[in-house]
Formats: C-alpha cells, structure tokens, sequence
C-alpha cells in the first residue's frame, strides 16, 4: 500500500515538474517595425480631437439681440465659453467646445433652464485656405 502511494507520488510530481518546464519554453523577443509616418498620424489625429465638436446655440436674430444675449448668458453662465457668429442674416450667439455629444447634452440640460430653445449642433469646418 505504501508503495503504491509513493508511485503515485512520484507519477504526479514529474508531471507537474513537466508542466514547468512547459510554461517556461515559449520565450521570445518580439520586434516591431513600423512606418514613420505612423506617429504623423497620430499626431494629426491628437489635433482633430481638439477640433470644436459639438456647440450649443442660444440665441439667433439681429444684432443688437446677439449682443444683449451675449451679455445675460455670459452674465448667468461663466464656464462655458460664448461667441457671436454671423450667418446670413442672422446673427447667432454660440457657447461651448464640446468633445463629445455627452457633454453637450449635460450643458444643454442646465442652459434650458434659462434658454428653452437652446439645441445642441456640430459646426460646419470652413477652410480659410491659409494651409
């Protein structure tokens, strides 16, 4: 009976010093070789991340409203940036640089509060080919 025992024993150590000495034969380096160009690109892709994703208009009509409404919003709000932009024939008063459209809805949430028409929008990018 004691023989049998330190058999299998023995039969269960050798197996799991084989399990070891598996564990410990895949080793490698691993080399990567890649183009250049790749940090360029995820350079540029860095700078399109900063890019104004989403704004939140609050105001459009003439002039002198945009200018009013600057004024009360910039007057009620302090964290969130505002600007007045003219698109024929209105003039529009825009707030915020919001990353993501999340964001912009949160923003959105409190600035109803006071602006009931308030929405949320993406800009169009213009090119002022100075590139």
């Amino acid at each position: 009976m004691m023989q049998k025992l330190k058999q299998k024993m023995i039969v269960i150590s050798l197996i799991l010093l084989g399990f070891t000495f598996q564990a410990h034969a895949q080793e490698g380096n691993v080399r990567i070789d890649q183009d250049n160009n790749i940090n360029k690109l995820l350079e540029y892709k860095k700078d399109l991340s900063t890019v104004d994703l989403y704004k939140i208009q609050v105001y459009q009509g003439n002039r002198s409203g945009a200018e009013t409404a600057k004024s009360k919003f910039a007057s009620t709000y302090n964290e969130w940036p505002i600007s007045m932009e003219y698109e024929t024939p209105n003039y529009k008063i825009w707030v915020g640089n919001f990353r993501s459209r999340l964001e912009a809805d949160k923003a959105l949430i409190k600035i109803k509060k006071n602006y009931t028409n308030a929405f949320i929008f993406k800009p169009k990018k213009v090119r002022d080919g100075s590139n």
